[in-house]
């Protein structure tokens, strides 16, 4: 059976997409048929961790939403693209980075109801082992359907006051819709932090797992989104916790 696994977090910045598509490729590494859906329509991203270029998208999200191709269509097999011999594969749908395609999208909107549709056939067309949808930040229309239909909620935050109380909200919400099964994911800590608190901290305010608590990081800065960190730094302290959030999500 397909698991739908949504990775949200409340304020942008927090390193979502970044983890959002280490973690696709770290399942596909398993073997598993990984599908990832950038729904973050309006501030699109997650195609250049996977370096799909924008010519070579054709179909993208938007097209499908509306009414212009099938969803499958814009699913783009980037497996190849990661530069390793994987056993599984990585389908990406990306979101267009047209700018009138992105305006047309804040002006009129689109039915939410399509997008529920466009996943179920994407799990039958695709068989995909596991569905990972990038949502976009905070909450609207289009997240709480995405967190409402998913096996696990991801839940990406910094240690900042704003953070915490936006994915306050966000817990609050989650559980309302009966989410079965949510973890969070501390990142980008000030190496000044000491780990073991706040994890502590944090599972005690929102009385959730922590799933990893990943620290600012030099290297990925350098890598500026150019590429997949695990792929780039397999021996790298991240990617162990990369690793460690990957099997509790196929485990859950």
């Amino acid at each position: 059976m397909t698991k739908i696994i949504s990775i949200h977090s409340f304020r942008g910045g927090t390193g979502k997409s970044n983890t959002t598509a280490n973690l696709a490729s770290l399942f596909a590494q398993e073997g598993l048929r990984v599908g990832v859906v950038d729904t973050d329509i309006a501030s699109p991203g997650i195609h250049v961790l996977f370096g799909l270029a924008e010519e070579e998208m054709g179909y993208s999200l938007n097209d499908y939403l509306w009414g212009k191709c099938k969803i499958k269509q814009c699913a783009h097999d980037v497996s190849k693209k990661l530069g390793l011999d994987i056993k599984g594969q990585i389908y990406l749908i990306p979101a267009s980075v047209k700018a009138g395609e992105i305006a047309k999208v804040l002006r009129e909107g689109y039915d939410v109801n399509m997008l529920n549709d466009g996943f179920q056939d994407l799990i039958e067309d695709l068989k995909l082992d596991i569905l990972a949808i990038d949502t976009h930040p905070g909450l609207n229309e289009e997240t709480l359907l995405s967190i409402a239909i998913s096996d696990v909620l991801l839940l990406i935050l910094r240690p900042d006051q704003q953070d915490y109380q936006g994915t306050s909200v966000t817990v609050e919400v989650a559980r309302k819709l009966g989410v079965p099964k949510m973890y969070l994911v501390v990142n980008k800590l000030p190496l000044q932090f000491n780990v073991n608190e706040v994890k502590a901290k944090v599972e005690k305010t929102y009385q959730a797992e922590v799933a990893a608590v990943l620290p600012h990081s030099d290297e990925m800065m350098m890598l500026a989104s150019a590429g997949i960190f695990s792929f780039k730094y397999p021996d790298h302290p991240i990617t162990d916790l990369y690793r460690q959030i990957a099997h509790k999500l196929i485990n859950a």
